[in-house]
C-alpha cells in the first residue's frame, strides 16, 4: 500500500492512496481462511468447501469489504502516523473508475485539518466578578409577588358591579350559529377578568356585570384557533353571573410563609435573598464569561479551517433569518446568502470552540454521567407527561446527546480557566447588573 501526498496548503491536505491488486487478494483469502470452517456447500462437509470454489462463489463479493477496510486501514495509519485530526470527515473517491478484479485500486483523500492550538498563560489574565446582595427593597418586591399568587378572593355586598381583576362565578354555553358545540359550556367557572385566561374580548364584556344578572358575550375566536373547527368564526355564549368577588391579597406573615414551605416570615425571607443572590450570581457568571471569551479571543490567533467556518456562518445566517421571518416555520425555503458580519463570527465561534476543546482535552475534563443526567432532566421537564419518552429519545440519539453535553463541557473548562486567572470582586446594584446583561444582548 502507497500513501503519496499531493497537497499542503495552509490546511489543506490531498493524498494519493494505492491498494495493491496482491494486496486486496490477499485480503479476501484471509476472510475466505477465517469464514471457511462455517461455510456448508452441496457435496462437501461442512468446512472442507475447497478455497478456489469459495473464492468462485463469494470472491467478488468480499472483494468490495476489502477494498474498504483496506482503504480505512490506510487512512487510520495515516492519521495515526501524521498526528493530523480531520477538521470534518475526509472526502475520499476512487480515481481509476474503470477499475476490474486484478487491478490494483487508486484513492484520492482530502480533508482539512485542525490547527495546533498554541499554549496559553492564563495568569495574566484579569477577571472582574460582579457581585449582587438581595437588597430588601427586592426582598419585598418577590414577597409581594407572592402575596398576589396566594390571593383570595372574598364576595362583594350585594349589587355590586364586577370590575377588572374581580373574580366572578358563571355558568355559560357557547353557540355558533344558534348551535351548541363541544367544549363551550361551563359550570361555576370562576373566572378572573383581565387574565386573559379565555377568547380575547370574553371577559371585558362581564366588566360591569352583576350576581344574578344574565348576559350574552359575542366574540370571534382567532384565524389561528386550535380547533380548526371553530378558528375564525363568530360565537355567542349565554352567560349567568353567579357571583362576583373583590381581589384580597395575602397578608406578608408566618402564615403566608408557610404556604411556600418556610418556617415563618423570616425563614421565607432568607429562601427569596438566597434565590435571588443564585439568580445574580448566575446572570454576573454570564458577563464575566463574555469578558474572558473577549479576551481569549484577542489573546490567540491560528489558522481556521475554512470548512468549519463557512459551516458555521451557514448556521448563523439560517438561524438570525429565522428569526427574522418568525411565520416561516419549515427549512424549505431559499438558500440564504452568508454576509461578512456571519463570517466575522463564525470565525470567532470557530476558534473559540477549537480553543476550549483543546483546553478541556488537555486538563482533561468530562462531563459526568450525573451531570449528563441533570441536564436531560431538566429538558425533560418541558414535556410534562412524556418525560421517559424523551429520555428514550435521547439516549438513542447522539447528536442530541452532544448538543446537551457541549455547553456542560464548555462551563467546565470556562471554570477551568478562571481558577487559573486573576478574579478581583466587584459589589454593584441589580440595576448595574441588569445593564451588564443587556449589553452582552445587544452585542
Amino acid at each position: 500500500m502507497q500513501v503519496t501526498e499531493t497537497l499542503n496548503e495552509g490546511l489543506k491536505r490531498g493524498y494519493a492512496i494505492t491498494v495493491t491488486a496482491a494486496e486486496l487478494d490477499e485480503k479476501v483469502n484471509e476472510k475466505l481462511v477465517e469464514a471457511q470452517p462455517e461455510i456448508e456447500m452441496k457435496g462437501f462437509r461442512k468446512g472442507k468447501v475447497p478455497m478456489a470454489l469459495l473464492k468462485k462463489q463469494f470472491g467478488q463479493r468480499l472483494m468490495g469489504e476489502a477494498m474498504q477496510e483496506s482503504i480505512d486501514g490506510a487512512m487510520n495509519k495515516h492519521f495515526e502516523d501524521s498526528g493530523d485530526r480531520p477538521a470534518l470527515q475526509p472526502e475520499v473517491k476512487m480515481t481509476n473508475e474503470d477499475w476490474k478484479e486484478g487491478d490494483d485500486v487508486n484513492v484520492e483523500m482530502s480533508y482539512e485539518a485542525l490547527p495546533e492550538i498554541p499554549e496559553v498563560d492564563f495568569s495574566g489574565v484579569e477577571l472582574e466578578k460582579l457581585v449582587v446582595k438581595a437588597e430588601e427593597e427586592a426582598v419585598s418586591e418577590a414577597l409581594n409577588n407572592l402575596a398576589e399568587t396566594a390571593k383570595e378572593f372574598e364576595a362583594r355586598e350585594d349589587g355590586a358591579a364586577a370590575e377588572d381583576g374581580d373574580q366572578v362565578v358563571i355558568d355559560f354555553v357557547g353557540k355558533i350559529d344558534g348551535e351548541a358545540f363541544d367544549g363551550g359550556a361551563g359550570d361555576d367557572y370562576p373566572l378572573v377578568l383581565g387574565s386573559n385566561s379565555f377568547i380575547p374580548g370574553f371577559e371585558e364584556q362581564l366588566v360591569g356585570t352583576k350576581a344574578g344578572e344574565e348576559k350574552d358575550v359575542t366574540v370571534s375566536f382567532p384565524e389561528e384557533y386550535g380547533a380548526e373547527h371553530l378558528a375564525g368564526k363568530e360565537a355567542v355564549f349565554s352567560c349567568t353571573v353567579k357571583e362576583v368577588k373583590a381581589p384580597k391579597a395575602a397578608e406578608i406573615d408566618d402564615e403566608l410563609a408557610k404556604k411556600f414551605g418556610a418556617d415563618d416570615l423570616d425563614a421565607l425571607k432568607g429562601q427569596i435573598s438566597e434565590r435571588l443572590e443564585a439568580e445574580y450570581a448566575g446572570a454576573a457568571r454570564a458577563v464575566m464569561k463574555r469578558a474572558l471569551l473577549d479576551k481569549l479571543d484577542s489573546l490567540v490567533s491560528f489558522d481556521l479551517p475554512p470548512s468549519l467556518v463557512d459551516a458555521e456562518a451557514k448556521q448563523i445566517a439560517h438561524q438570525l433569518w429565522h428569526e427574522e421571518n418568525p411565520e416561516v416555520q419549515g427549512h424549505d425555503h431559499g438558500e440564504i446568502e452568508t454576509t461578512e458580519e456571519h463570517t466575522k463570527l463564525a470565525e470567532r465561534r470557530v476558534r473559540l470552540g477549537l480553543l476550549l476543546a483543546e483546553l478541556g482535552q488537555k486538563a482533561e475534563v468530562e462531563v459526568t454521567d450525573a451531570e449528563m443526567t441533570q441536564a436531560i432532566m431538566a429538558q425533560a421537564r418541558q414535556y410534562p407527561g412524556q418525560e421517559r419518552q424523551f429520555f428514550e429519545f435521547i439516549q438513542q440519539n447522539a447528536q442530541m446527546q452532544q448538543q446537551l453535553r457541549a455547553p456542560i463541557f464548555e462551563d467546565k473548562v470556562v471554570d477551568h480557566i478562571v481558577e487559573q486567572a486573576k478574579v478581583t470582586e466587584k459589589e454593584i446594584s441589580k440595576d448595574d447588573l441588569q445593564k451588564a446583561v443587556e449589553e452582552l444582548e445587544e452585542e
